[in-house]
């Protein structure tokens, strides 16, 4: 086998860094060369995340500052937050305009700096980088992808109403405006850092809608969903936190278009992911649970039909640190070093 790539992990302190660290260790192609992280600079992995202490691990350092054409970096994972992004990559590509990166935040996802900047609150700082990045959800986009330098990794919620969705909108198969998003995520996507509202005792036994008429994800799901239907499409959408560690579950009601039942978009999906490693359609009237995923880079669908005429339900299970984030990270990579998608990503869901 030729040299392997070097690849880095900014951020890898946060609950997706380390998932990155977890897959990338068992990835035949590459080896990790470069790990940042702010708080935690000057420490070894094993400090951060005992699971690590097997594994001769570059010690954590500060992205400040860095010597990109010295880390000879060929793939840069940025998870780092929301809205620092920007001028880090910016930095990156204009001393090493060799390297690709694939970026877990949410800074180039939207194609609209306008549009950032009403969502997230503050003025794009990389425009010229944007008209760059393509959107990474594969499903849909692998033919941009391939030969992208700068890929938008897509947020874990969207990825999960997507997948079911936009082979549905392509296919004029369900009624745009009548589309009801209801989503449940586990505790990891909230990140890692200290927050009184994540304590133990706050979350436990119990579950809230958050978010709601206003989350960000919005924007993104607003974007896509209309690139697919060709017109603006505006759904409703609204996220649940629930007091688990891993998952999301999004149960998506719809009304089909021109007479198509419930079993008619069970078809579509059915031929729509026939030959994708990543999205397997359950058999009719069968819903996945988030345990059937957990660890595992896949996404399961299933369709069942509604008591009243012409809707059906649409259930949606992924692992919001892999095919929300990590695993979908490194399927990007795996696609735009032109290797095969799934490598490094074989794992079978953990269960029980």
């Amino acid at each position: 086998m030729a040299s392997k790539a070097r690849v880095g992990v900014l951020g890898a302190s946060g609950y997706t860094g380390a998932e990155l660290v977890r897959l990338l260790l068992r990835h035949p192609r590459v080896e990790i060369t470069l790990l940042t992280a702010e708080r935690s600079a000057g420490k070894a992995m094993r400090d951060v995340f005992p699971q690590f202490s097997p594994f001769d691990l570059p010690k954590l350092v500060t992205v400040d500052g860095l010597d990109w054409v010295g880390a000879l970096l060929d793939v840069a994972f940025c998870a780092l937050p929301h809205g620092t992004t920007q001028t880090v990559i910016k930095g990156l590509l204009a001393a090493a305009p060799s390297t690709r990166v694939v970026d877990l935040s949410a800074d180039f996802r939207l194609h609209d700096t306008a549009a950032y900047a009403k969502w997230y609150g503050h003025e794009h700082l990389a425009p010229e980088l944007q008209s760059e990045a393509v959107y990474g959800l594969i499903e849909t986009h692998r033919r941009e992808i391939r030969h992208a330098k700068l890929v938008a990794n897509p947020g874990c919620y969207t990825t999960c109403a997507q997948l079911p969705l936009v082979p549905l909108i392509k296919a004029n198969a369900i009624e745009l405006d009548e589309i009801v998003i209801d989503a449940k995520s586990g505790m990891t996507g909230a990140g890692r850092a200290a927050k009184e509202a994540m304590l133990f005792s706050e979350v436990s036994e119990g579950f809230n809608a958050y978010g709601v008429g206003h989350h960000r994800h919005m924007a993104e799901l607003d974007q896509e969903f209309s690139l697919a239907a060709g017109r603006e499409v505006v759904v409703s959408f609204t996220p649940h936190l629930v007091p688990m560690n891993r998952g999301i579950l999004s149960t998506i009601y719809v009304r089909g278009g021109r007479g198509r039942t419930a079993q008619n978009l069970h078809e579509i999906l059915i031929e729509a992911y026939a030959k994708e490693p990543f999205v397997h359609v359950l058999p009719f009237g069968e819903t996945p649970h988030t345990r059937h995923v957990r660890g595992s880079n896949m996404t399961f669908i299933g369709v069942a039909k509604d008591r009243r005429e012409g809707r059906a339900i649409l259930v949606s299970a992924l692992d919001n640190l892999v095919k929300g984030a990590s695993g979908q990270a490194i399927q990007n990579m795996n696609l735009i070093m032109g290797w095969p998608e799934t490598t490094g990503l074989e794992q079978v869901a953990l269960f029980p």
